[in-house]
């Protein structure tokens, strides 16, 4: 399981990390310019403030493990980036329907996954 988990939470990490990223150094003109029809637009400091919490939380599922010490923070930031799959799921729905939310809610199920078997299951 140890492994499993460890997969699945560098792969999160690396998708948190290019969506954290993409909304850091491209501006908010041009990412809102290549949404597609019907997509909900933000302000540009909420893109900025959500590209930051990403790459914090993509940073916390990996680093803890890796320099083994405050573990418990890798439950805390996949808790973090469910909420944020939570809120994307929402906003997908609302604006592009149905469909175009399942891949956020897979990437929010894998993140409350990781946050259960690193976090909730072992207090």
């Amino acid at each position: 399981m140890n492994i499993l988990l460890w997969i699945i939470q560098i792969l999160l990490a690396l998708v948190f990390l290019f969506a954290g990223g993409t909304k850091l150094f491209i501006p908010a003109e041009k990412l809102q310019a290549q949404a597609p029809p019907g997509a909900i637009h933000f302000p540009g400091w909420f893109l900025v403030f959500i590209g930051v919490c990403e790459v914090l939380g993509a940073i916390g599922l990996v680093l803890p493990g890796l320099t083994r010490t405050r573990k418990g923070l890798t439950a805390l930031a996949a808790v973090g980036l469910t909420i944020i799959m939570i809120g994307a799921v929402v906003v997908t729905v609302m604006g592009l329907g149905i469909l175009a939310a399942v891949p956020p809610l897979i990437v929010g199920l894998l993140c409350a996954f990781v946050a259960y078997e690193r976090g909730v299951k072992h207090v």
